[in-house]
């Protein structure tokens, strides 16, 4: 009694077995593979061949493909946008490596997941996020006439949902957030145009353990990669300390942001530009020389020094104290090799009002990996009330570039449990139902759709990392069982198909 195996697991009649000739009348004729670049034509008619070459550093070759009594098509530009990226299965499987680790580091941190919109409004970004950051916005006008603006980093959607939950929210606040974010700018080694960004925000704190927490969370993620405190390290300042010493030279502190913006192209661009542009905003040629000098070389002690031979008053050596505050509660944490105070540091976005931080690698090849800091002041400048924040925003581009410069990226490859594969076409129908019974117990189940030899089968095992092929055949099938080959062990046997797992 031929039969085959259901979803309830009863045997019922088996179809008779398709005859030879009615299965290769079925069979899809081959169709002749065209020589690069030629065009294909329809039957009856002839194949012309059509090529196009332009001189230049980037060639492109464009194919044409002729359908009966229509002209060549130019084969559209395959490329992605400049500064953006294509993920293929390898890069997805990197992709979510990295996003897991990001993940892992949040949930034992006791944060939880948020999400907003790629597309926010344009008054997110321009009401105070600095001047650098709206000129590579990707903006435009919506056709309903509103001014909308892909996002450029998380933070400012961060604290409109802050807002949005007004007092209902309850304070401390935890929240990360994982999404990519949009930058018109130029691109060089780990910079895009478009990029995923990793957020911890602690909202409703005001001490120092706030910015601690979040320091650590970006350490335990560079340790939970493979780096150590002798691949990266966390540069420490804090925005009111430019701040009064700029008000100890006598600077007004109206021109106090876009400083900010000059002081943050220290190594990006000559001191001496840098220089200029401070003399554009007011300064004199004096008090910028020692602004740059000092932030450019100036250690803890010599800021101190500054401060008080200008005559600062207490407020303004109150900075000195809560840097050192945080620089002790980091080295109580054990994170003292990882972290160094760096009076560079000032962040170019705008919103910042207290600590500031930014990682980079020891060998000073890459732009930072990360940074962030305290921004206590940017819910008002949104029209609601203020709250204590502190956050930091991690691409995935540059720590990226940087474990594959030390080796550190995982050979990730496809993994299957199992491939379950049917060796009589009239059994093909049924290895839906076996690899649904795999799939049910969690196993990882590729089915072939299609009638193919064995060797091709193998093949697909080696490519996908197969564990076992499930094998459907006819004489077993009537008795209810199916072949297994650990490919492995290079063993088989016969299970029955309802103890299969």
């Amino acid at each position: 009694m031929r039969a085959f195996w259901t979803t309830r697991g009863r045997l019922s009649p088996l179809p008779h077995k398709a005859s030879s000739s009615s299965s290769s009348s079925s069979c899809v004729p081959r169709v002749p593979r065209l020589r690069r670049g030629a065009a294909s034509g329809d039957a009856g008619g002839t194949a012309s061949a059509s090529a196009s070459a332009s001189k230049g550093k980037e060639q492109r070759r464009s194919a044409g493909e002729l359908k009966k009594g229509s002209s060549p098509r130019q084969l559209i530009d395959l490329q992605p946008p400049r500064g953006t990226r294509d993920f293929f299965p390898e890069e997805m499987r990197l992709r979510n490596w990295l996003f897991d680790k990001f993940r892992h580091v949040s949930w034992v941190y006791g944060f939880e997941e948020v999400d907003f919109p790629v597309l926010e409004s344009e008054q997110l970004y321009t009401r105070k996020a600095g001047e650098e950051i709206t000129t590579q916005l990707y903006n435009f006008e919506d056709k309903g006439g509103r001014r909308v603006s892909l996002r450029p980093e998380l933070t400012p959607s961060l604290s409109r949902l802050v807002l949005q939950k007004g007092k209902s929210l309850q304070l401390p606040t935890k929240w990360f957030a994982i999404g990519q974010c949009w930058r018109y700018e130029r691109t060089t080694r780990g910079r895009r145009r478009e990029h995923y960004q990793w957020n911890m925000d602690i909202v409703g704190v005001s001490s120092m353990e706030a910015e601690a927490e979040v320091i650590s969370a970006i350490i335990d993620l560079f340790k939970l990669v493979g780096l150590s405190s002798q691949d990266v390290y966390i540069k420490i300042s804090n925005r009111k300390l430019l701040q009064s010493l700029i008000s100890t030279f006598g600077v007004s502190s109206e021109v106090f942001p876009q400083v900010c913006v000059c002081v943050d192209k220290l190594g990006k661009i000559p001191r001496e530009a840098i220089c200029k542009e401070l003399v554009d905003l007011g300064l004199s040629a004096e008090v910028s020389d020692r602004i740059v000098g000092l932030v450019a070389e100036g250690t803890f002690e010599d800021y101190k020094r500054a401060l008080v031979e200008g005559g600062s008053d207490e407020s303004n050596l109150e900075v000195l104290k809560e840097i050192e505050g945080l620089l002790d509660i980091l080295a109580a944490r054990g994170y003292e090799d990882w972290i160094q105070f760096d009076g560079s540091i000032v962040r170019g976005l705008a919103y910042y009002s207290g600590t500031v931080f930014e990682a980079f690698d020891r060998d000073g090849e890459l732009r930072a990996i990360c940074g962030g800091g305290r921004y206590d002041h940017l819910l008002s400048t949104f029209g609601g009330k203020d709250q204590p924040m502190v956050g930091f925003g991690f691409g995935d581009a540059v720590i990226v570039e940087l474990l594959k410069q030390k080796n550190l990226l995982p050979q990730l490859s496809p993994q299957i449990d199992d491939i379950v594969v049917s060796l009589d076409p009239a059994l093909q129908k049924y290895t839906g139902q076996v690899a649904s019974k795999l799939r049910s117990s969690g196993r990882r189940v590729d089915v072939v759709l299609e009638q193919k030899k064995m060797k091709w089968v193998f093949k697909q095992g080696d490519r996908t990392n197969a564990r076992r092929l499930v094998i459907l055949g006819q004489e077993e099938w009537e008795r209810g069982v199916v072949k297994v080959r650990d490919l492995a062990e290079r063993e088989e046997r016969e299970v029955p198909i309802d103890d299969l797992v």
